[in-house]
């Protein structure tokens, strides 16, 4: 374990390193910048990712300078005409309307997320008719960027977990407006993860950094389940490979790490929910679509499940008179689990230099293999 968190720290320092990518070119040399590949930015992204491309010499860019609200679709599509790069964040829908729109220029995709839901995979590496008769495909490679969101997003479900389990929202909130009265047995009781059996769902680098940050906490045993087990990840933290059922029926604490795929879509649902103990609590830090939300309403409103705590939702924000928000003991948060500056930074950082290198023709730090 000690290799691969070498490793993880490793890809965080090449991730901020900015790359020498100038080739030694004289300033005679120097192309003119309106000769220079276009890319287009869709967010102001953290700082180390705006200085790789500013001071790379390689792009001109323009970008959505702001990070309050997405850029509107509409000038979006207008934006990526003609772009030779596109550097996007996870609230951009990249499909074939948009692809369509920015036409054959677009070589490079560069994500600033580890997930790529929002990308339509199909559509980026599907043939299109450029004139008639004539089909060419779009060969457009992706970058993005997982593994240097790890630990952030690790330390955030633990902290969600122990929120939602020891019931601290609740507990603030009677401080606050009077509630607390005298000591009493079982006031705001919750449940402890000592002698506890924590379920993994989808077991990836993350599950393996949560598991390790909950086993100091005596946790009993760790059971995940996956489209396949994964015994070498599975040696890391003792798990063992279990069903979906087993894993509902075993978990007192139930951790959701999986990809968003047509076969996760909503497989958090009533059928896994019934299976659950009433004690158990639910976490989900991965993206809000594995989860059925009503049935989840459901489940929490009935007592069919002690608690849940949500950092991603269907859809985001999530509305405020949504029912969800009106349950004691649900805790939702606004998808901020890799929301630190350092991981920011580094993601930032490391969808730039996949652009810049992916431009280049070489291959990216992360790419995404289609």
């Amino acid at each position: 374990m000690w290799c691969s968190r070498m490793a993880l720290r490793r890809l965080q320092r090449i991730a901020v390193t900015p790359l020498n990518i100038t080739g030694g070119l004289t300033s005679s040399a120097q192309r003119e910048m309106s000769t220079l590949p276009r890319v287009y930015v869709t967010r102001q992204i953290p700082p180390e990712g705006l200085k790789i491309l500013s001071e790379s010499g390689q792009v001109q860019f323009e970008l959505w300078d702001s990070d309050d609200a997405p850029v509107p679709r509409k000038e979006l599509l207008q934006k990526v005409k003609g772009v030779d790069g596109l550097l996007c964040v996870l609230t951009e829908k990249i499909d074939a309307e948009l692809l369509d729109a920015a036409g054959p220029n677009l070589k490079v995709l560069s994500t600033m997320s580890v997930g790529f839901d929002h990308l339509s995979l199909e559509e980026l590496k599907k043939s299109v008719c450029v004139c008639v008769c004539v089909f060419s495909c779009r060969g457009i490679r992706v970058g993005y960027t997982p593994d240097v969101l790890t630990d952030s997003v690790a330390e955030l479900t633990v902290a969600l977990l122990l929120t939602t389990s020891r019931r601290l929202i609740e507990a603030t909130h009677e401080a606050k407006t009077g509630g607390w009265g005298t000591w009493r047995t079982l006031w705001l009781c919750g449940h402890e993860l000592a002698n506890s059996t924590v379920g993994i769902l989808g077991l990836g680098r993350i599950g393996v950094a949560i598991a390790e940050r909950l086993a100091p906490f005596k946790v009993k045993k760790f059971i995940y389940t996956d489209v396949a087990p994964r015994p070498e990840l599975a040696s890391i933290i003792n798990a063992e490979y279990v069903s979906l059922d087993e894993l509902a029926k075993q978990s007192d604490f139930l951790a959701v790490c999986c990809a968003l795929t047509p076969e996760t879509k909503e497989i958090c649902n009533k059928d896994l929910f019934s299976k659950m103990k009433n004690t158990s609590i639910f976490i989900n830090t991965s993206r809000g679509g594995v989860v059925h939300q009503d049935d989840l309403y459901e489940a929490l409103s009935t007592g069919q499940i002690a608690g849940a705590g949500l950092d991603v939702t269907v859809p985001e924000p999530l509305p405020t008179d949504h029912p969800l928000f009106t349950l004691k003991n649900c805790v939702i948060l606004p998808h901020i689990a890799s929301a630190s500056y350092t991981t920011r930074n580094a993601m930032s950082a490391l969808a730039a230099n996949n652009l810049l290198l992916g431009l280049r023709g070489e291959p990216m730090i992360k790419e995404l293999k289609l």
